[in-house]
């Protein structure tokens, strides 16, 4: 049966917008798209091959893309201590409510980066199976971290190439779409910095390497400059975070096409709601060390043109699930155009995953994850930050 989405804004999540235009679903992928005039309704009106949704006023865009969640953390003021305390199977469950949430919210897809116990992984196979709703979702599994080192609580510590290279194969074995590793500290691990680098170069390159022989990416927790810079030259697919990008690391993610998802949301909301909250007051002291040179970086990343994908980080202190286009919201304040915010939480997002062949665009053949919303989120990002202006969600060409 046939689906057409008629008569609103099409937001294509490549840069290009229709208006009005109109939108086919067939068979859970997108059959046609185009400019209004040029609108199949009259013949499926005639001809009764399908239903028909009049939007009127409406946008339609792509289900957004979060290149970095974690399920398991419960975004309460030390969600580490919380996850590491608590039962892989009642995490799971947490999980799968979580996943769903974020797909009511309009995110299609997510890229989980590390959990305890390969619970995203299990909440990840449930999705696909049809079992339990949810977005489509890409995992870490554990993340890799040196003895002691950030995330270690939750994460596999790993120490050595020959190390760092067994975790990296444990993590594929248990069937992770992508290998994560932690190249220098971060703020919710008490007794690490985020400008310390962590693990090595070599140890890095080990990574990658299995990562890439199985076709899979590999993502760096990467703040501090020495730690960015030994992830770029290792091969990194993505610098998660990005505190204290330089010229010259900018210059070899340039040159290497490194992406950066910069997560700009974590480290606002820790800032944000303070020692008062309940966070540590070791985490919120990093927080505000770490905030005007991570926004400063951002800013130098994007004028060189370095490709910048959506990520929230949801999950930790503040940082809802749920509530990821947030993030949409502060690309555009520290000055990114809302239309570019959208491409990078759709098609960009869609290649940095490697799965542009199937999602991230309103283009023919792709899958049909899509949102209608009630406003225009290229005059005001915040509508996509509103549950009340998200009117439906699609994913395969199924109302969620």
């Amino acid at each position: 049966m046939k689906l057409l989405l008629d008569n609103a804004k099409v937001i294509d999540g490549l840069g290009a917008v229709i208006a009005p235009g109109w939108v086919l679903v067939e068979d859970g992928k997108i059959a046609g798209v185009g400019p209004g005039d040029a609108s199949p309704r009259a013949q499926m009106d005639a001809d009764g091959s399908g239903s028909v949704v009049d939007l009127t006023g409406k946008t339609i865009l792509p289900g957004l893309i979060d290149c970095h969640v974690h399920l398991m953390l419960d975004a309460s003021p030390d969600p580490l201590k919380q996850a590491a305390t608590e039962r892989v199977g009642l995490s799971a469950l947490k999980m799968a409510l979580r996943a769903q949430r974020t797909l009511k919210s309009g995110v299609t897809t997510v890229r989980d980066l590390g959990c305890k116990g390969f619970a995203a992984i299990e909440v990840r196979d449930a999705v696909r199976s049809g079992l339990i709703p949810g977005p489509r979702m890409l995992c870490a599994g554990h993340l890799i971290c040196m003895t002691g080192g950030h995330g270690w609580s939750i994460g596999r510590e790993a120490d050595g190439v020959d190390g760092v290279r067994r975790a990296a194969r444990e993590q594929l074995k248990a069937g992770a779409d992508v290998v994560k590793m932690m190249a220098t500290g971060g703020i919710l691990t008490p007794g690490v910095q985020p400008g310390a680098a962590q693990l090595t170069l070599e140890e890095l390159r080990a990574g990658v390497e299995e990562a890439h022989k199985a076709g899979r990416k590999a993502a760096a927790h990467a703040q501090g400059t020495e730690g960015i810079r030994n992830a770029v030259l290792a091969g990194i697919d993505s610098v998660e975070h990005g505190f204290y990008l330089t010229e010259e690391t900018v210059g070899m993610m340039l040159e290497r096409g490194t992406y950066l998802v910069p997560t700009l949301t974590a480290v606002r909301a820790i800032a944000r709601h303070g020692t008062e909250s309940g966070i540590p007051p070791w985490a919120v002291e990093k927080a505000m060390a770490v905030g005007e040179a991570h926004e400063k970086s951002f800013a130098r990343a994007m004028e060189a043109g370095v490709s910048i994908a959506m990520g929230t980080d949801a999950g930790t202190p503040f940082n809802e699930h749920g509530q990821n286009a947030q993030e949409l919201a502060l690309l555009v304040e520290l000055g990114m155009s809302e239309g570019e915010a959208i491409v990078s939480a759709t098609s960009r997002a869609a290649e940095l995953l490697g799965i542009a062949d199937a999602v991230g665009s309103i283009s023919v053949g792709k899958v049909a994850d899509l949102i209608v919303t009630s406003g225009d989120p290229l005059r005001d990002i915040t509508v996509l930050c509103d549950p009340a202006a998200i009117e439906s969600v699609y994913q395969a060409g199924k109302l969620c």
